[in-house]
């Protein structure tokens, strides 16, 4: 698991490969990630929107963006934590995601660019 703080969020990740949904004769290797969004500051926060950069070893670079996070855009109070779970699709054995959230503090309506850490997306086998 990987973890960033930006003004008081704390995000983590962590990524596995799921060979249920995979074909890899196929070139279609599918990747679960969990995120867990810990408000460390003292206000409640509003996540608005994301952005991922997703790096495949094939040479493929994705970026995906859109409003909130699995059709949701949370509040996330103070000492309180947001977790989601999603999938990405890559066409090699490996890559790596990485971005930001754009969210808003909801007692001064400051935006906030929240970083998502760096994170590997690998079968197990390519790690030996």
């Amino acid at each position: 698991m990987v973890k960033s703080i930006t003004e008081g969020i704390q995000v983590s990740a962590d990524a596995r490969f799921e060979p249920s949904y995979s074909a890899p004769d196929e070139f279609r290797f599918i990747f679960s990630y969990q995120i867990t969004i810990e408000n460390q500051s003292s206000s409640p926060v509003q996540l608005l929107r994301r952005t991922w950069e997703i790096f495949d070893a094939a040479g493929e670079v994705r970026t995906v963006e859109g409003k909130g996070v699995v059709g949701e855009q949370p509040v996330i109070p103070p000492g309180e934590t947001y977790t989601y779970r999603s999938a990405c699709d890559l066409r090699s054995t490996y890559g790596r995601m990485f971005g930001n959230y754009l969210m808003v503090n909801k007692e001064t309506q400051d935006l906030v660019h929240v970083i998502i850490p760096n994170f590997e997306l690998a079968t197990p086998w390519i790690l030996n």
